[in-house]
């Protein structure tokens, strides 16, 4: 399994190969080789700022002798006018990098915005928000480190560091009771230890969750928030809850009120607006 670190070389390097193929041409035939300039990221719109840290990698891969000074690190509350960082070095550096640094950068920092904006809403409750698999292709690890930045929760990273046992999963198997004891008998002879989720449709599948026991935390899917609130109290403690399906940043509180340990939200990171900001010489 591929490391962080890994997957986020992987993906600046995919990215440089895609924006600048066998050579910035325009760059190339109008800036000399040995001019010297610095940028600046003007931050265009109020927001959580998030990819500093990548951006200071996208820069480093590219050219070891381009120079980072960040005034504003992720997770700062960034508003219109604002100066992120400036960086110094040769010009056709800063301009072969301007458009993937700020490709990461906008994307990671709208998703950390509309995270802040959940958590926001959740004050004085113990609910916390969690981000889905819902997620740009490639781009996975980033996203979810943008979550955590607005102070949001990850859920899985992928299907390979929990076990969700959604109803597609329970319908083939046969029945909550299988799928459940399927599991178990998975993780033994594979020698893991991860935590399992199951997902209920109704108080008729939750009730065998309950009768049968062998999980870590239940969803409620697309229950409503009356449902909510009599699915908590018959669980009474004895799982961690989580809903999910069709929740909005408009009712997310009233599940909350419920006492959901969790509530997870796809529009995090699925539909985003990029956070505005701009890099230009200075």
């Amino acid at each position: 399994m591929l490391s962080t670190e890994e997957l986020v070389d992987r993906l600046i390097d995919l990215s440089f190969a895609e924006d600048i193929g066998d050579g910035d041409h325009t760059t190339l035939c109008c800036i000399p080789e040995d001019a010297m300039g610095r940028s600046r990221l003007l931050i265009k719109e109020d927001g959580i700022l998030a990819g500093v840290e990548v951006a200071k990698e996208v820069f480093r891969r590219f050219d070891p002798d381009m120079q980072v000074e960040v005034l504003m690190g992720d997770g700062s509350r960034v508003k219109k006018g604002d100066v992120a960082m400036i960086v110094s070095g040769r010009v056709r550096s800063l301009l072969q990098t301007e458009r993937l640094m700020l490709n990461i950068m906008q994307r990671m920092s709208g998703i950390a915005t509309m995270t802040d904006r959940y958590v926001q809403l959740l004050k004085g409750t113990h609910t916390r928000v969690l981000d889905t698999r819902k997620t740009t292709p490639g781009m996975r690890i980033l996203e979810k480190q943008a979550v955590k930045i607005g102070g949001g929760c990850n859920h899985r990273i992928g299907l390979f560091d929990m076990i969700l046992l959604k109803d597609n999963h329970v319908d083939f198997a046969g029945g909550i009771t299988n799928a459940i004891d399927r599991c178990h008998a998975y993780l033994k002879e594979k020698g893991l230890d991860l935590k399992i989720e199951i997902e209920v449709r109704n108080f008729d599948e939750l009730q065998q969750v309950l009768d049968h026991g062998g999980v870590d935390r239940i969803m409620l899917d697309n229950f409503t928030v009356a449902d909510t609130k009599k699915a908590v109290d018959i669980i009474a403690g004895r799982y961690e809850t989580e809903s999910s399906g069709g929740i909005t940043f408009d009712t997310i509180r009233q599940y909350a009120e419920q006492g959901v340990d969790f509530v997870s939200v796809g529009a995090l990171t699925h539909s985003v607006k990029g956070l505005d900001m701009s890099f230009k010489a200075c």
